[in-house]
Order: C-alpha cells, then structure tokens, then sequence
C-alpha cells in the first residue's frame, strides 16, 4: 500500500504499467517517424500525454528509452563501456595494442547472446529495408555506441577520430549482416576465436594505426596532415611525394618499376 506523499511506496502504483506503455509507444513513434536524433523526451511525454519527469524517471536516459521501446535487452554503450574498460584493467599497458581484437570479441559474445543478436538483427534488417530504419541505426549508432567507442578507446573527438570511429562501425555492422543475415560461410560458421584472429588485426589498425591518408585526404576528414610513407607518397603531389622519398623508403608504386 503506498503513502499520500510523492514518495514511492512498495510495488508500482496502479497504472504505471499504463503509463510505461504510452510512453513506450510514444517513443517508438517518435523514433521510426524522426529519427533518433530529432526525437525528444519533451516530444515523447507529449504524445504520451505525461510530464517529461516521468520519462526520465522510468527511463533515465533517451538511449535507455531507445533500448526499452526497441526492445533491446541491453544498452549498447554500456555493454562497449564495461567490457572494454574491464579489458583496460586486466591487460594495463598491453590493452591499446590489442584494443582491436578485445572490441571484435566483445560484440561477438555478446551477439551469442540470443536475445541481443535477435534485436540487433531486426535493426539491420529495418535499416536495409525501409528509410526511416537507415536514419534511426545511423544516428542512434553514431550518437551513442560510436560516442561510447571514442571515449573508451582514447580516439578523440576530433575528425580523425571520428573516421577511425566509423571505419570500426562499417567493420561491426559488416561483420554482423555478412555473419547473422546473409549467412555467409564460412563466415556463418566461423569460430569466435578465429574472427578476433583474422578481423582483430584491421580493427586495431582501424583504432591506431596508420591509415594511409594523403595530406589531402586528412584534411578533408579533419585529420592532421601526415607525411605520406609506406607507399603512399604516390597519392600526394609531385613535389611532396619527392621530398617523402627522399627522407624514407621508395614508395611502392614506384618499386621495380
């Protein structure tokens, strides 16, 4: 029985149950019809007909409330956050040179997961079939798990992190459609151990290392302009890849001919 006061008694009150699901139907509304980014908790609790408060009290955060009206079981950014930031304890000083392999490993034991692969398999197959799907993943994806991703793995919320943020999101998004949609094998049936082995490496090389970007090519996704090396002073200009060529190796375009 509960108290006259604005405290919470034991048990939810009579029609909360109610009141989650106007909310929950709301927000699924919102988000199909404006996309992630556009839809609002004032916006919600309007449709829903209750103040913007009880959104936040039931649901605390707009990812929370993404989760709960999608169904998801968990919450995207706190399953990258707490898995990876478990890894960075465990692994210490080892843990950026093998932040790639660790990421790769988080998200296929957690799609083992039967109820985590079949909601992250319905926004896929959402997102390739209708419009409102692709806005809604796209910007759900990039203002939550990819936000979550920079932050963890040290990126920087520059452009250039944001690029390598995005490269890892085309590799999980990839992995996941080729794997648990289109069913492709050997890849369907590969083992966890053997992808973290074969994709491990790109991811890492996604997070840290050197992505063979022309001065011009980082600019244009506002990363700092690097010298080019390893083969890709060919992309650059005349004068630069000249003088790169004579400070390191020979480009490879230009080796035997």
């Amino acid at each position: 029985m509960t108290g006259g006061g604005p405290g919470r008694g034991l048990g939810r009150r009579p029609g909360e149950s109610r009141t989650r699901e106007a909310i929950l139907e709301a927000a699924r509304k919102r988000f199909g019809e404006h996309g992630y980014d556009a839809a609002t908790i004032r916006g919600i609790a309007r449709d829903a007909g209750v103040d913007p408060a009880l959104v936040h009290h039931f649901y605390g955060t707009k990812e929370r409330l993404f989760a709960a009206a999608m169904s998801l079981p968990v919450v995207p950014s706190e399953i990258i956050t707490v898995a990876l930031s478990a890894e960075k304890d465990r692994l210490g000083a080892e843990f950026s040179a093998r932040i790639g392999e660790v990421l790769v490993g988080t998200m296929l034991r957690a799609w083992d997961v039967a109820d985590i692969r079949t909601a992250f398999l319905g926004m896929l197959r959402s997102a390739a079939t209708t419009d409102q799907g692709v806005v809604m993943l796209r910007q759900f994806v990039t203002s939550t798990i990819l936000a979550s991703l920079t932050q963890v793995a040290g990126l920087g919320d520059d452009g250039e992190g944001r690029f390598r943020a995005t490269l890892v999101a085309s590799q999980v998004v990839g992995l996941g459609f080729a794997r648990y949609v289109l069913g492709l094998e050997p890849l369907a049936s590969a083992t966890t151990e053997d992808l973290v082995a074969a994709i491990g490496p790109t991811m890492q090389r996604y997070l840290t290392g050197d992505l063979g970007l022309a001065a011009s090519s980082a600019r244009e996704h506002g990363a700092p302009a690097r010298p080019p090396h390893r083969g890709s002073a060919g992309a650059g200009s005349t004068g630069s890849a000249a003088e790169a060529s004579s400070q390191s190796a020979p480009p490879r375009r230009t080796h035997r001919g």
